[in-house]
Parts: C-alpha cells; sequence; structure tokens
C-alpha cells in the first residue's frame, strides 16, 4: 500500500499497478480493510475475515473525518489570507488622502 501511495503522489500510480498485476478496485478494498483495522496484526498472506457492519461504519466516518479536516485547513487558511488583506486595505485607506490629486495638463 505504501509504495502504491508513494508512486500516486508522483502521479505513477497507474504504471505501478500495471507492473504489479493490480487492480485499483484491489487497492479500494485493501484501503476499507486498513481504515477499518482489520489489517493490524495480520501476517502477510494470513486470511483476513469480512469486515463486520461497525467496521465499515468506522472506516467510512474515518474517511469522513479526514476530508473534513483538510476541508477546515483550507477554510483557516483562506480566513487568515483575507484577514490580513483586509487589514491591508484598511491601512492604504487610512494612509490615502481622502481626495486624490488632480492632474494639471
Amino acid at each position: 500500500m505504501t509504495q502504491y501511495e508513494d508512486a500516486c503522489t508522483g502521479k505513477e500510480g497507474g504504471a505501478f499497478l500495471r507492473e504489479q498485476g493490480l487492480y485499483s478496485s484491489q487497492i479500494a478494498e485493501w484501503r476499507k480493510l486498513r481504515d477499518a483495522g482489520a489489517l493490524t496484526g495480520k501476517k502477510p498472506g494470513e486470511t483476513i475475515g469480512k469486515l463486520s457492519a461497525e467496521q465499515v461504519e468506522i472506516a467510512r466516518l474515518r474517511r469522513q473525518l479526514e476530508v473534513s479536516e483538510g476541508r477546515l485547513e483550507r477554510t483557516e487558511a483562506a480566513l487568515g489570507i483575507m484577514e490580513k488583506l483586509s487589514a491591508f486595505f484598511e491601512n492604504a485607506i487610512k494612509e490615502s488622502p481622502d481626495e486624490p490629486k488632480s492632474r494639471k495638463k
């Protein structure tokens, strides 16, 4: 999984799957198992039982939490930028003269 995820960061995920003879659906299934904690403590090649409804729900909620946390981080960053821009423009307005000087031709 980590090799595939590393390949995906370099936009080489498809090539990795072809080299290994894997399908993206297999990766998706492994992610579900990993997120549900079904792979914890298992040795390579050891059989894995079917996930319970609770494990599936936990995995879904974890993925949803990760997405929400990412959105929150982006929103907080955007708000920080907006606050800085607001302060910048307030200072620019305070420092500028009330009326622009007219140009004489």
